[in-house]
């Protein structure tokens, strides 16, 4: 005589199947909806499964509420920041040549609000070789330069760049950006951004505003180049 194995106990996940698996049950039993208790998130009280259902689909509401909010949010300061690089780049266009430096500086310093600001420029053509820009680029800051193939932005670590500042102390996190005539050239400056917020430029933060920067700064202060052989 055989003996039958002994049935293994109906789990929760058995359950749960069986009512996916059977979607007329509660038309069935459509009493025992009435009878479903559960528990309140917030006020911990037992209410009704209807009750629990629609609390459920607010809070998803308001998930969604939230979600559409910071797109808008995120949206209008991305719209601020492309049109103070519009106007930036319009003042580039106007200023001549011997100001083009000091505008490009100063704009950023004021329209995007960076407590300092500075560049050095090399291979400059004979007419700005003696301008403040063009002195003590050292060929360390030129191999900096180089090697940036997109901006750094993060502490400041004692970049040698860094002393251009007019308070170097006070830089406590930095963006460096090569200055290059077209992608893909060699860099001829490079630009200090510094802030002694330590979080300002973070490794974490996005580049693109910066790399749009660097490119239209390369291009406009281009024309102080030394005539290339």
């Amino acid at each position: 005589m055989s003996t039958s194995e002994p049935m293994s106990p109906i789990t929760e996940d058995d359950i749960a199947d069986y009512l996916v698996n059977t979607p007329d049950f509660f038309e069935r039993h459509a009493s025992l909806l009435a009878t479903v208790q559960l528990t309140h998130p917030q006020s911990h009280r037992a209410v009704g499964l209807q009750e629990r259902q629609a609390q459920m689909l607010r809070d998803k509401i308001k998930g969604l509420e939230h979600r559409i909010m910071d797109m808008i949010r995120h949206g209008n300061e991305n719209m601020i920041l492309t049109d103070k690089l519009h106007r930036w780049s319009c003042d580039l266009l106007v200023a001549p040549p011997e100001h083009l430096v000091e505008s490009a500086v100063d704009n950023i310093r004021e329209l995007f609000q960076v407590p300092q600001v500075t560049l050095r420029l090399w291979g400059v053509n004979e007419a700005h070789s003696q301008a403040a820009y063009a002195q003590g680029v050292t060929e360390a800051v030129q191999e900096l330069a180089a090697s940036l193939d997109t901006p750094y932005v993060g502490p400041n670590t004692g970049y040698e760049a860094v002393q251009w500042l007019t308070e170097p102390a006070q830089a406590a996190s930095l963006a460096l950006l090569a200055l290059r005539a077209a992608p893909g050239q060699s860099p001829f400056g490079l630009l200090v951004l510094a802030s002694p917020d330590g979080q300002r430029f973070n490794s974490q933060m996005g580049t693109d505003l910066l790399e749009r920067l660097a490119e239209l700064a390369g291009a406009a202060l281009s024309v102080l180049r030394a005539p290339q052989a």
